[in-house]
């Protein structure tokens, strides 16, 4: 199969879908607790702080 047979539609809902992951992943991971060795690492200004609740919290 070529990749000029698969519609260009579905090749941009794969495309955006990865990056809905990524970033959807991205804000679990620095909001979760850190593995060994990322304890003392900062979460990066642009990730958002949510509680367990699914709520955005603010910085204090």
């Amino acid at each position: 199969m070529l990749i000029a047979e698969i519609p260009t539609i579905y090749l941009g809902v794969m495309g955006l879908g990865f990056v809905a992951a990524v970033g959807i992943g991205s804000i679990a991971w620095y909001n979760s607790e850190r593995p060994s060795g990322w304890e003392d690492k900062e979460r990066p200004d642009f990730i958002p702080k949510v509680d367990k609740a699914g709520n955005e919290v603010e910085d204090k």
